[in-house]
């Protein structure tokens, strides 16, 4: 039992070391859904990470980022109300299945710390697919939670994705 673990192991070293490498740096924006439509306007977000190829079709990594919801004003200038910003950092892993040379499916699952006063965060989930623009480039769409305490978070975001490959299998 102890060899066939030993053998496991180099195994996944071998296909992380021969698979494509890269850093991913993201951009995202997007619109809240449900629970945080009424307090939050507009969804912004930054993503960083480091994804593996297990091979032709599957990725797998992991990824960081920072999310901030920007908050509605209401009332009159006499009597404006301000409603505070909202803002998580997510870290998670990642996985990605490419069905094609330019389309992909996959999410993100993890934790999302909560920064600002009164949010303790939660279990993050994000699924999205996207699509392949150029051999770095990648636009995406994705719906995103945050299982909070007594609500969740919910967004729909639209992302850019540029991937720095950092070493080229030969």
């Amino acid at each position: 039992m102890k060899k066939i673990a030993i053998v496991f192991v180099f195994t996944l070293l071998g296909l992380a070391t021969y698979g494509q490498q890269g850093m991913k740096f993201g951009v995202q924006g997007g619109i809240p859904l449900e629970n945080f439509n009424d307090q939050i306007g507009v969804v912004l977000g930054v993503d960083f990470g480091h994804m593996w190829a297990l091979g032709e079709v599957v990725d797998a990594g992991i990824m960081v980022g920072y999310i901030h919801g920007f908050p509605e004003k209401f009332g009159t200038e006499d009597a404006l109300i301000d409603l505070p910003s909202i803002q998580f950092l997510p870290i998670s892993a990642a996985v990605r299945v490419w069905t094609s040379n330019s389309f992909s499916f996959g999410g993100e699952i993890g934790q999302a710390i909560g920064l600002n006063n009164g949010n303790d965060g939660g279990l993050y989930y994000r699924p999205q697919i996207g699509y392949l623009m150029g051999p770095n480039t990648e636009v995406n769409l994705s719906y995103t939670t945050v299982q909070l305490e007594n609500t969740s978070w919910n967004t729909v975001t639209v992302g850019f994705l540029y991937t720095l490959v950092l070493k080229r299998p030969y």
